[in-house]
């Protein structure tokens, strides 16, 4: 069941993106439990009672509403720490791209909508769910232990030791070689090698400038000179294949 949230004063809007929806996942034999949510604070409300949504498709600006989609966004991804839900904002400007950037959208859609516009949407969906799917497997001593590569924010090298760094806060280790780490396992997912002693999920990037990467969680990661072009081409390449350009 993926469950979907629609955030938007607009009833026309709302009730056309959900037959769209319901056909379309109808059609993958996918079911879907959607809700009609009419403002930014209802929506945070529902999130701060811990309903959770794997989609939401997020208004940007509200007629009679003060907190706006933008605001909505960081509350979901700062306030709530949520970087698993996945957002799309629906607008009728364009002119909000830069604003986006932290929230870190799948997509971003003009109004009015097609059809078309949210077939494309689904499908860089079910295909992040595919690169998501999957768990990073180590060895400590004798045993064996497996970790949601969703759950990764990124990785460091310390003195022999790989140090994995949680969405959760929590930290594990093991003795290991990244770069083998990488190229046996990460390199099949969205993972971004920005230094020799780091390597970043992009899912959990938040901000990137010439020498630094912010993620999830306001920690910071280095970026060498000589990967800082490499990085940038990648994150774009990431987008671009996500939203299937």
């Amino acid at each position: 069941m993926i469950k979907i949230a629609i955030c938007d004063d607009e009833p026309n809007i709302c009730e056309e993106l959900k037959q769209s929806l319901t056909y379309i996942f109808g059609g993958e034999k996918i079911d879907i439990d959607i809700s009609i949510v009419p403002t930014g604070e209802s929506l945070c409300k529902k999130m701060e009672s811990e309903e959770y949504f794997d989609i939401i498709f997020l208004d940007i600006l509200f007629a009679k509403n003060e907190i706006d989609g933008v605001d909505v966004g960081r509350h979901i991804r700062n306030t709530y720490n949520n970087n698993d839900v996945q957002i799309v904002y629906i607008s009728w400007e364009k002119s909000y791209a830069m604003q986006l950037f932290e929230v870190r959208p799948m997509d971003f859609l003009i109004k009015p909508l097609s059809h078309s516009q949210i077939q494309k949407v689904v499908n860089s969906y079910l295909r992040i769910i595919g690169l998501n799917s999957g768990t990073l497997i180590y060895k400590k001593g004798h045993d064996k232990f497996e970790i949601n590569i969703k759950d990764i924010v990124y990785l460091e090298n310390s003195k022999r030791k790989i140090i994995v760094y949680l969405s959760n806060g929590k930290q594990e280790d093991f003795y290991g070689s990244l770069k083998n780490i990488y190229d046996e396992q990460l390199k099949y997912f969205d993972f971004i090698f920005t230094h020799a002693s780091f390597v970043a999920n992009y899912d959990h990037i938040t901000a990137i400038n010439h020498n630094r990467l912010i993620m999830a969680g306001n920690k910071d990661i280095p970026v060498s000179s000589g990967k800082s072009l490499e990085v940038k081409k990648k994150y774009l390449a990431i987008m671009k294949k996500r939203r299937g350009v």
